[in-house]
């Protein structure tokens, strides 16, 4: 009888610890750097470093994550040292190959894609055109995934925000905001991305403060923030301005949240480093 019960106890344990790994999101968000031939000549060409990034993503085990910059042939170079992650989006171009992605890869053995789209951060959501007062095309990634053992089911949306224009970034904040609201409804959403301003930005406070949206450096218990999200190619930052964001609803508790400044020979892997937040829900 007290073998059977011990047995039962293991089991019961063993069951609890198995959902509490399964009910817990470990979410990143990482502007890669296009690959400029004139970072080559500085040492710091896409040939060079995304073998580094790769094995960075690889060590950090992200569940899913959003990448910006990224051009077609650099997602190509990526998914093939990322065994075992799926990836969506389109260049922002021509909605197809050209120009930067705002890809968003996840892992295909614990995710389903149950569908996926793309809009431009414009008056004009879905074609390639600038917005406002944009200097570049800038493209939304969307995805709504559901977990394959659990059936738990969220929507994933990444970014790239325009670099100069004021307005543009401030109706952008606006319009992923509407997007969510009418795509996901009530679903648990994360959203990640290069907002090109920091925390103290009035289109960080449109997402922040909208109270659909929580940044989960407001929200993590444990943060590692050693240094600006953007680096410029400088291993020896410091700072405390972020850009580079991952926002939640109320759906998710954060447990921690992470600038991760890794380097390798005294380089980085990209001029901005990967933030990391790891979610419970």
């Amino acid at each position: 009888m007290k073998i059977r019960l011990l047995i039962l106890t293991l089991f019961v344990c063993t069951a609890t610890i198995t959902d509490a790994q399964q009910r817990q999101l470990n979410i990143g968000t990482y502007n890669l750097r296009n690959a400029n031939k004139g970072d080559s000549t500085a040492g710091n060409g896409w040939g060079q470093r995304f073998p580094w990034a790769a094995k960075l993503i690889r060590f950090q085990d992200f569940d899913v994550f959003g990448t910006q910059e990224l051009k077609y042939h650099q997602i190509t170079d990526l998914t093939d040292s990322l065994p075992g992650y799926k990836w969506v989006g389109i260049g922002r171009d021509d909605g197809k190959k050209a120009g930067e992605f705002s890809a968003i890869f996840y892992k295909a053995d614990r995710f389903k894609l149950v569908r996926t789209g793309d809009f431009w951060m414009s008056t004009v959501t879905d074609k390639p055109n600038k917005g406002w007062d944009a200097v570049l095309p800038r493209i939304c990634t969307w995805a709504q995934f559901k977990e394959i053992k659990t059936g738990f089911t969220f929507y994933f949306f990444n970014l790239h925000m325009d670099h100069i224009g004021v307005i543009a970034r401030r109706e952008s904040a606006k319009l992923v905001l509407q997007k969510i609201k009418e795509m996901a409804g009530n679903t648990p959403t994360i959203l990640t991305g290069d907002f090109n301003v920091d925390q103290t930005s009035d289109s960080y406070a449109v997402i922040n403060n909208s109270g659909v949206l929580k940044d989960t450096y407001v929200l993590s218990p444990i943060k590692l923030d050693p240094s600006n999200s953007f680096n410029d190619f400088n291993a020896n930052t410091d700072g405390d301005k972020r850009i580079d964001h991952i926002f939640v609803t109320k759906d998710f508790k954060v447990t921690r949240y992470g600038i991760l400044t890794n380097t390798y020979h005294g380089r980085v892997p990209s001029d901005h480093y990967p933030v990391e937040a790891v979610l419970s829900y």
